[in-house]
């Protein structure tokens, strides 16, 4: 059969695309829809992340719920107000630390020096305020700078100069360690003042009842007006949104979860100072991180450096500004942790410290392997971890053995991060 080559389309002509029926609905990923489809959507959401292999935050809840009833039935005294509240208190200097190692680890890098960089930050503001006299204030500050200052030194070093992170900060951890010991002189330890700024951090509760409530309805009110405003915006500009009904159950919950620990802190002294901050620091790093552009570059990072830059991100200067919040961090726990013990020492910074960090990191729920976490992975993470350490206390079992339960439940994480991106892999989503 012959063709007419009068008819046919120049080599150059433009190719038309395939007719598409005036009728058809745009392709739409069904993920999108899921908040339309309210519980049944969800549902279905869920049951495909568990065959994906993303789990979420759902392995260290049940965790946590089965630490709590184990050691509850071991020792009545286990969620006891006090020791709860002892607890709360106790996991914040090692939560702080750890929101700066999730900004590292969303690299997919990791900084060995935060222990001894809290210690050297608390060893300054001790040196500057005891024994120089300086105004508090201004050593809290100084100190805080400090640790930003040698956050961002370690993040030059790595990001332009192009030394291994590891290297660097393993230099930095031995580096820092013997500066402290310097610093601190020949005795090695040097008290603080327990009514002052640094050690009225873990010792300070607010004593009214209205104070723990007013926190927990501030709480609960923010999610609300958060998730409300959230959904008018999206239904403004066309695009899937959750049902109101959905959102009412989700902040009900949060009502129920949030009174409670209120409720709990008032039956023995109080809203910890130390709570309060730790709330506020993880809204805070947490909003920075999902809602700006600057956290949306590091997301970037831990996906892919080159994809990264190509899309113009500069990825020198994030890489050292996530270093500093490292630092910066780092400096807050170590205040936290000198307020706790009254002192800087010589041991600050020092033992399972630098473990229990990037573990509780890691337990809450940030992948080793970059791109994935989020600040209040830290939470999480921390009252697994203290929980278990107060809970062995309680019976007597000695420190070693507590080392190893530790690293056993941390090596349980690390393998379960490890399958899921197997798994996310083979379904296509990695």
């Amino acid at each position: 059969m012959s063709i007419d080559k009068s008819q046919a389309a120049p080599a150059d002509a433009p190719v038309d695309a395939p007719a598409v029926a005036a009728d058809a609905a745009p392709a739409v990923d069904p993920r999108l829809l899921v908040r339309e489809q309210g519980f049944a959507g969800y549902l279905d959401e869920f049951k495909r992340k568990m065959r994906a292999g993303d789990l979420g935050a759902i392995p260290v809840v049940i965790g946590l719920i089965a630490i709590c009833a184990i050691f509850q039935s071991l020792d009545s005294a286990f969620l006891g107000a006090e020791n709860l509240n002892n607890i709360f208190v106790a996991m914040v200097a090692t939560g702080m630390m750890s929101v700066g190692i999730i900004f590292v680890l969303l690299l997919g890098e990791i900084d060995l020096s935060v222990g001894s960089v809290s210690g050297v930050s608390s060893a300054i503001m001790a040196v500057m305020s005891i024994t120089h006299g300086v105004n508090e204030w201004l050593a809290v500050v100084t100190a805080l700078a400090a640790g930003a200052v040698i956050g961002a030194l370690h993040g030059f070093f790595f990001a332009r100069i192009g030394a291994p992170a590891f290297a660097v900060t393993l230099a930095g951890l031995l580096f820092w360690n013997g500066f402290m010991l310097q610093i601190l002189g020949s005795n090695g330890t040097i008290n603080i003042d327990g009514d002052g700024v640094v050690g009225k951090l873990t010792t300070y509760y607010f004593s009214d009842v209205a104070a723990a409530y007013l926190l927990a309805v501030v709480a609960v009110a923010g999610y609300f007006l958060s998730a409300f405003l959230g959904n008018r915006r999206r239904e403004a500009a066309g695009i899937p949104s959750r049902p109101l009904s959905d959102i009412v159950l989700r902040t009900v919950l949060l009502a129920v979860a949030a009174f409670a620990v209120a409720f709990m802190f008032n039956q023995y002294k109080g809203l910890p100072l130390a709570v309060l901050l730790f709330a506020i620091v993880l809204v805070g790093s947490d909003f920075v991180l999902r809602r700006t552009a600057y956290g949306r570059k590091v997301f970037a990072l831990g996906g892919s450096v080159e994809a990264s830059r190509r899309a113009g991100i500069n990825v020198t200067a994030v890489r050292v500004s996530v270093f500093a919040v490292a630092g910066l961090f780092a400096s807050v726990g170590g205040l936290f942790w000198a307020s706790k013990i009254a002192a800087a020492n010589q041991s600050a910074g020092s033992g399972d410290l630098l473990m229990n960090v990037i573990a509780a990191a890691v337990i809450g729920g940030t992948s080793l392997f970059g791109g994935r976490g989020r600040t209040w992975n830290a939470l999480l993470g921390v009252l697994v971890i203290t929980s278990i350490q107060y809970g062995l206390a309680l019976q007597g079992i000695a420190t070693p053995i507590q080392y190893m339960i530790t690293g056993g439940v941390l090596l349980a994480t690390v393998v379960i991060d490890s399958i899921t991106r197997k798994t996310q892999k083979s379904a296509g989503r990695a």
